[in-house]
């Protein structure tokens, strides 16, 4: 007996081709009904018999296409009301102010690639896309995702493509973004003489000859300008460095394919199979054999990803160069540029090719950057290809703001019974950054039909998230909660995967303001999501010149040893000689009189004091260089520890002592390194083990930004899982301070239902 069934599905569903899926699904199944999109998922009526239906529902699942993500399947079963005659695609309706995923921006796909050299109106078309690939969240501006509400309206679609995009059975149906070389939208490129031209050919062929000549090229891509040049040209290089003013940290590589990359870099089955998935992040790989100097000196690892974009394809066949720097198209912290106005104004007298595109960037994405740690992807930056891909929970979190952290910036929306978390935006405390990160919110804000009930930011005062939520929380007398900084850390791994119960938190991070005013971060917690017990620390330790002593490693040497040891501190030869006596006789001073010299437990601070007495970082000239810098200079094959005091764990006598005693004895540093490494496992392992049991709890969390480190973490990890100890550490949002609004979100939920 036939019956009709209304079926409703969540997840990422829109921008997919799903719709011409189920058309196809339905059909060759003989079925009649009809398919739309609504703001808050797809629905789908068929006219069918029980069996008939179930195996329609397994197909959705089992056939869907690769990018879609099926979260619900709603059936309700009713009467026949009217027989229809066949099945068909109906016009996108709005029914509430529920929405549905907004896909992230897709690499182009192999099928759009063979069009690109087949395909009559697409050959060599640089913007080519198709229901399973191309521009999405970086070009929409309203849902329901239809062309009109994406920047690709101004573009009027020629028969052709309007041709493939109304048959249903092409594989652009509803391509949003569908375009070809004679509707769509098209590269422009300026040259310092005035020359310029928008024939494709010439521009490929003008960026190739810069590029192969050690030039830098300025040009426009998915989420915003990126800045190009060879990455086995020294010169070009430098002079990338100076028109960023990024002068040490690391540049990503972009290679053509795996077999070239793989002839650089050491690449594990996961790692090959996250560098050429559809997101495409760079992916932090092993160096094999060296790329090019200046690309990142001091480091054992590569940022390295594969081309997403036509353009990218071409402009490696052009050049036939084998490896390119792609760096975000700024200056200095200042976010990626997307205008074209703006970035011709900033860019063009610093490059030697400026090329923009006509394709408006609505919200802009810096590359995601992603890590394999234990046997996981770990994402370190969320942006393209993630974003805005949100979190399912089991309970309400609409009309939720959490505004997050301020280095490593990012906000969260309540939605549903969801998080959706922003794309990267970085440090508020850079003015044009803190504007970035404003209109981002009020882009979601619009996007995602939300209006703000509930507010929620970091426990510091002077954060300038903190700032703007106690702004708004005023201006329209919204209720706003302050959560403890590792209290979000811990808890965004607790939303993450469902936790519930009570955990032992392991937060280990830079700074985060405290209960008692003081900067943690060397924590361990006993929590739930929504209370928190500190029943262990690091040492606090003088932070001398405030944060003054988080940019100058050396530092926080001294107040280490000054600490520790007092007027017996012993200074290795080497330091005294690079930071001379009086200035470390001016940081004493300040230790012993508490003139501007707060206390910190932060796990971070005792990284950098490693680093500087060690000879490998005084200097921080960006976000973390010494921690980081001790990670790679630290040898493999290593296995010794420094003693440890079994009464006291995160004492760090021993370890100091050791540290100091092998750098006088002339043990190599890079042994050194992978020691301290070693020790801070055991004594972290150490003091699990003993609040495990004194707790008596079974879960273990671990969160915060130090656990970016890949070689402590899977000393950590390893340990845990030798002793059957169950462990939490995020793959889906970053361990870091991007991770602290999902917290935040979680905690304030649980809060507004209790």
């Amino acid at each position: 007996m036939i019956s009709q069934y209304n079926i409703h599905i969540k997840g990422l569903v829109q921008g997919v081709g799903f719709r011409p899926f189920v058309y196809r699904l339905a059909t060759d199944m003989h079925l009649h009904g009809y398919v739309d999109n609504r703001n808050d998922g797809v629905f789908v009526m068929i006219q069918a018999t029980p069996s008939q239906k179930d195996d329609f529902v397994k197909g959705l699942t089992t056939h869907k296409p690769d990018v879609a993500e099926i979260e619900t399947v709603t059936v309700l079963e009713k009467p026949v009301a009217k027989p229809l005659p066949d099945f068909f695609i109906a016009p996108s309706r709005e029914v509430d102010n529920h929405i549905t995923r907004i896909s992230p921006d897709i690499a182009v796909c192999n099928e759009c690639l063979q069009d690109l050299i087949s395909q009559p109106n697409r050959i060599r078309y640089p913007f080519i896309n198709c229901t399973h690939c191309g521009p999405r969240f970086s070009i929409i501006n309203t849902l329901p995702y239809d062309r009109p509400g994406t920047t690709m309206s101004v573009f009027l679609m020629c028969p052709e493509c309007e041709a493939e995009y109304t048959d249903v059975r092409d594989r652009r149906f509803h391509a949003q973004p569908i375009a070809c070389n004679h509707c769509g939208p098209h590269y422009h490129l300026f040259m310092k003489n005035g020359y310029e031209t928008v024939d494709y050919e010439e521009i490929l062929s003008r960026m190739a000859a810069v590029l192969r000549q050690g030039g830098v090229v300025a040009l426009k891509g998915l989420g915003g300008f990126n800045l190009i040049c060879n990455a086995e040209n020294e010169k070009a290089i430098c002079r990338l460095r100076e028109i960023k003013k990024r002068y040490k940290k690391p540049f990503a590589i972009m290679f053509p394919d795996v077999p070239t990359l793989s002839h650089y870099l050491n690449i594990l089955p996961l790692e090959k199979e996250l560098v050429s998935s559809w997101r495409r992040p760079i992916v932090l790989l092993e160096e094999k054999q060296k790329i090019g100097t200046g690309i990142n000196d001091g480091y054992k690892t590569v940022g390295a990803m594969l081309p997403y974009l036509p353009v990218h394809y071409h402009l490696f066949a052009s050049s036939e160069l084998k490896a390119l720097v792609m760096t975000s198209g700024n200056r200095g912290d200042n976010p990626i540029l997307i205008d074209n106005d703006t970035a011709l104004s900033d860019l063009l007298r610093e490059v030697d090719l400026f090329v923009e595109h006509n394709r408006d960037i609505s919200n802009r994405v810096d590359d995601s950057i992603v890590q394999v740690v234990g046997t996981q992807p770990r994402i370190i930056r969320r942006s393209r290809g993630f974003t805005p891909e949100p979190l399912s929970l089991k309970f309400d979190t609409e009309g939720i703001l959490a505004f997050g952290a301020e280095r490593v910036s990012m906000f969260a929306l309540g939605k549903d019974k969801e998080i959706i978390l922003s794309q990267y935006i970085g440090d508020l405390k850079n003015r044009e950054t803190f504007l970035f990160y404003r209109e981002a919110l009020d882009k979601f804000c619009l996007l995602f039909r939300f209006t703000p009930q509930y507010l929620v930011c970091d426990a510091h005062p002077d954060y300038f998230s903190t700032q703007l939520a106690l702004q708004l929380a005023r201006r329209f007398q919204i209720p706003l909660l302050r959560v403890q900084h590792h209290h979000a850390h811990a808890a965004a791994v607790m939303a993450e995967y469902g936790l519930t119960e009570d955990v032992l938190a392991v937060c280990l991070d830079g700074t985060g303001y405290g209960d008692d005013g003081c900067s943690w971060g060397g924590e361990i917690f006993r929590c739930n999501q929504s209370e928190y017990k500190r029943i262990a620390h690091l040492p606090y330790i003088p932070l001398p010149g405030g944060d003054a002593a988080a940019k100058s490693p050396w530092r926080m040497a001294v107040s280490y040893l000054k600490s520790i040891y007092g007027n017996e501190a012993d200074y290795p030869v080497s330091f005294i000689e690079r930071l001379g006596k009086s200035h470390i006789r001016q940081i004493e001073m300040l230790i012993e009189k508490g003139i501007n010299a707060p206390l910190t437990s932060s796990a971070g601070r005792l990284f950098d004091a490693v680093a500087s007495l060690l000879g490998i970082c005084d200097e921080n000239t960006y976000q973390a260089e010494a921690a980081v810098l001790l990670e790679q200079m630290a040898e493999n094959g290593i296995s010794r520890c420094y003693p440890i005091n079994s009464y006291d764990p995160l004492d760090l006598r021993s370890l100091f002592d050791g540290i100091l005693k092998d750098y006088r004895l002339s043990v190599p540093v890079s042994e050194i390194a992978s020691v301290f490494h070693n020790t801070l496992s055991a004594m972290l392992l150490n003091i699990i083990m003993q609040k495990i049991k004194t707790e008596g709890l079974t879960t273990v969390v671990l969160s915060g930004g130090v656990f970016q480190n890949k070689r402590l973490t899977n000393l950590l990890i390893k340990q845990l899982s030798d002793r059957k100890i169950s462990y939490y550490l995020s793959s889906k949002i970053p361990c870091n301070d991007g991770a602290i609004a999902v917290g935040q979100l979680y905690i304030a939920a649980l809060k507004k239902r209790g």
